[in-house]
């Protein structure tokens, strides 16, 4: 595969020992570089897909299953767990190497194979390659008996199998013109000449015709930075696409350089100018007067990296990270421990390793008392149960991984306090000075949150502080009481001194609150008013003492640990009141609202005073109660809100995930995606202002779409051709919610559709126009999503074949092509849907 060298020995196969939970077992393994799998037989022909697997573990990082399995340590440096997905399912393989130096082998070969699929797995680009796999994986499909020739009926086969709509006639026409040597088979080299005039482009020849007929005849520089202006919208300065040009036309045969032996253009596809190879036929700035960009150059732009259908595609981090963290969506998850029901679904610490390397920035744990230590599960339900200190372990390890921002843990703990102070201590032990936390006493008030940018590397703790009002107001800070000795009045103040993001390293630097070896946390603490020489906020400690309680020896019962207290900085979580003038919340405070609380609100109170709340303080959403089988809202709503922590239920691949996912593919996908100006400004005429627009979407063509898949999620290979139509569908918020009284005014979707192509699931063209109209209320485009669907005509209510989801704000106008994407949101390496992209404003 590409440039990687598979080892004999490999391909052969090795036996290496398969462990599982039941059982542990000799078996055959090989890897096949053609194909790209991983092979071994058991009851059936099993398979691991290279582009399948979602991480490759060794040694220590698999440490987790080795002792879960009860294996011995010695087995450690040849153990090789592979995370991956087949079937529909996230599946696991472990396997015990014989030896190091066979497991150093298959190590090292698997991740420079999972590189190569990575690098292809990252939108378009890498043209090249992409052609080389398809052609290898192909040749290999057909000539399973690797006798290096393929007849003409073993290619009739082959195309029946990849949905190729064409006649017997036009194949067997194909078949002679790659037959150079007429030999009546063809060998690989042959085959590729073959795929080639099988993958020919008609519409983007049709294309290309018009553009260079307004061209005088020809594809010059000038006939490409028109076509850039007027049909992509480049903002691009002459000089950058100059540059742009050259890297893909080809000097004049005027030049000297006849046309039948110019390289192919689709080795310019590097995702840099620089990765471009130097070749004699590549056009220089000498020869911009001269140059064409000829059908295979302009096919070459269009499926280039260059040519991206994204304003994000560069993967940078381009937002400002220096806003306080209120004023930033944050990827969130909810029941992050669960892989499957919420009723009777598996616990385990796969579930953080997963969003977190998806770029999560916010998990949960529902902590329980544990024999020893405190567990995470799903109260009240049959799922089981994971140790605390293992889901921390699997947190610290993988939070800075793919993003360097913070890490907010939303804990709901349903302890004793001793379990509390373990939670506290596991915590401290595993996170270290990666943990945020500030001595209860003597804490001076927070003025605004602190930044992302501030909080780099840094794990936040957001749980209920018991000891901080439920009722009318919301005090700025909570009075906290030595087991020992009387607070003194300085130490009790609310007027403490105030700071900002500016001056954080003072608190992140104050020492942990020091316990006394005594356990303070089994006795009542004397709460004396008079000595704290202040008075008495209301309810800022809720009390349990006697109905005449004697002055100055009023008890309070020890509600939460002293030390979990100290780990709750600036994210302590309180129960919402409502959102109005009589209620106050510190910047600090945190509330958390199911969907339906949510709703709520909306339909009462309208968006505008949460939007205003949301502006200085985070909120956390949740998926109802209701929802056992761990589906999904869809989230725009609760963003147009302003609520930065829409959590959602990461094992379940519907619309809800889908559009989240999309929302936070943008800013270099570091979890953290900066809210529209409306909802971070203070100007309220941003919301007066609503706009009618129209997306037109020319559906052009598709290329080699999947086949469809069973209940199972196998492929049907036995079924008969493709039907294939394309379904494109707008999602955006309810916009009459922002209107007083609220009112449901505009829809929620927006979608057409293609009509179907018959027995074609290769190359199907529609051309065909679809026009959306929508709405935007105060320019909040980020809150717009578009969705295209390829699918099955007649299987409407099933599974689409292909899906791509994008932000309305990062989608680019004109020909683009968009990589298409599987259930499970993982991208095929060779499927795409070719569209025209417009969009216009409507009347008001």
């Amino acid at each position: 595969m590409a440039d990687v060298t598979v080892p004999l020995v490999l391909q052969r196969g090795t036996s290496m020992t398969k462990v599982s939970g039941r059982r542990q077992k000799n078996v055959t393994f090989r890897l096949d570089p053609d194909r790209g799998h991983i092979i071994w037989e058991s009851k059936k022909h099993r398979i691991i897909p290279i582009e399948n697997i979602k991480e490759l573990r060794t040694a220590s990082d698999a440490r987790y299953y080795r002792e879960l399995f009860q294996i011995s340590q010695e087995c450690e440096n040849r153990w090789l767990t592979i995370i991956y997905t087949l079937d529909g399912r996230w599946k696991i393989w472990h396997v015990i190497a014989p030896s190091v130096d066979i497991f150093q082998m298959w190590d090292s070969t698997l991740r420079e194979l999972y590189a190569v699929r990575q690098t292809l797995m990252r939108g378009l680009g890498n043209f090249n390659l992409r052609e080389a796999l398809w052609a290898k994986q192909c040749w290999k499909a057909a000539d399973e008996q690797a006798e290096q020739k393929l007849y003409f009926e073993d290619v009739e086969k082959l195309c029946k199998r990849l949905n190729v709509n064409s006649s017997r006639d036009d194949l067997y026409r194909h078949f002679k013109q790659a037959d150079v040597q007429i030999r009546d088979f063809l060998d690989f080299d042959d085959f590729k000449r073959f795929v080639k005039l099988l993958k020919a482009r008609p519409e983007v020849k049709r294309l290309y015709k018009k553009l260079c007929l307004l061209g005088e005849g020809r594809f010059s520089f000038q006939t490409f930075e028109r076509f850039m202006r007027d049909h992509q919208k480049s903002d691009a300065n002459v000089d950058e696409l100059k540059r742009l040009f050259l890297r893909y036309a080809t000097p004049s045969p005027d030049n000297g350089v006849p046309k039948m032996v110019q390289t192919p253009p689709d080795v310019f596809l590097g995702d840099r100018p620089d990765e471009a190879p130097s070749t004699p036929n590549r056009a220089r700035k000498e020869d911009l007067g001269t140059a064409t960009l000829s059908l295979e150059g302009f096919t070459a732009f269009l499926l280039s990296t260059s040519n991206s259908a994204f304003t994000d595609r560069d993967g940078s981090i381009h937002h400002d990270m220096t806003r306080p963290l209120s004023e930033y969506y944050v990827s969130s998850s909810h029941n992050t421990y669960l892989l499957g029901h919420q009723l009777v679904g598996e616990s385990t610490i796969e579930g953080y390793i997963r969003v977190l390397l998806h770029s999560c920035r916010s998990v949960e744990l529902d902590i329980f008392d544990g024999d020893r230590e405190p567990v995470v599960y799903h109260g009240k339900t049959f799922t089981t149960k994971v140790s605390l200190r293992k889901a921390c372990e699997a947190i610290a390890k993988y939070a800075f991984v793919v993003s360097p921002y913070p890490i907010i843990i939303s804990a709901e703990i349903h302890c004793s306090i001793p379990q509390q102070d373990m939670i506290a201590s596991i915590m401290l032990e595993v996170f270290g000075d990666s943990l945020v936390s500030a001595p209860v006493q003597g804490r001076p008030r927070i003025a605004v949150l602190p930044s992302p940018e501030d909080l780099k590397g840094r794990i936040l703790l957001k749980a209920k502080n018991l000891y901080v009002s439920e009722s009318e107001e919301m005090q700025p800070n909570v009075i906290l009481i030595d087991a020992e000795s009387s607070v003194t009045s300085a130490e009790a103040t609310t007027d403490g001194e105030m700071f900002s993001g500016s001056s954080i390293a003072y608190l992140h630097k104050l020492p942990m609150l020091i316990l006394s070896a005594e356990d303070p946390f089994t006795k009542r603490r004397r709460f004396s008013e008079a000595s704290l020489g202040v008075t008495r906020p209301r309810h800022v400690l809720r009390r349990h003492s006697p109905s005449n309680p004697v002055p100055g020896t009023e008890k309070v019962k020890v509600r939460m640990s002293m030390t979990l207290l100290s780990l709750l900085v600036y994210t302590v979580g309180v129960k919402c009141r409502g959102i109005n003038k009589k209620e106050h919340y510190a910047p600090e405070h945190m509330f958390s609202l199911s969907e339906n609380t949510a709703n709520k609100m909306f339909k009462r109170d309208g968006m505008l005073d949460l939007i205003k709340h949301n502006r200085t303080h985070l909120v956390r959403v949740y998926p109802k109660g209701t929802r056992v089988s761990s589906s999904n809202f869809v989230p725009q709503q609760y963003w147009s809100a302003g609520i930065q922590l829409v959590a959602l239920n990461w094992q379940t691949y519907d619309l809800g995930y889908v559009i989240n996912r999309a929302m936070f593919q943008r800013n270099g996908r570091c979890g953290y995606v900066l809210k529209p100006l409306a909802l971070r400004s203070q100007d309220k005429s941003l919301f007066s202002k609503q706009t009618r627009h129209y997306l037109d979407i020319t559906v052009i063509s598709a290329q080699q779409l999947p086949l469809p898949k069973d209940a199972n999620g196998r492929e049907i290979i036995d079924k008969p051709a493709l039907n294939p139509y394309v379904e494109v569908s707008v999602h955006l918020p309810d916009w009459g919610l922002y209107s007083s009284p609220p009112a449901s005014t505009s829809a929620l979707q927006v979608s057409n559709r293609t009509r179907t192509v018959k027995n074609n699931g290769f190359n199907p063209v529609w051309e065909e126009k679809i026009s959306l109209p929508f709405s935007v209320l105060g320019d909040m485009r980020e809150l717009v999503f578009v969705r295209f669907a390829v699918r099955e005509d007649g299987d409407d209510d099933k599974e689409a074949l292909a899906v791509h989801c994008v932000s309305l704000a990062c989608l680019r106008e004109g020909y683009r092509h968009l990589p298409l994407y599987d259930a499970h949101v993982s991208q095929y390496l060779f499927s795409t849907l070719f569209v025209q992209i417009k969009l216009r404003d409507g009347t008001n």
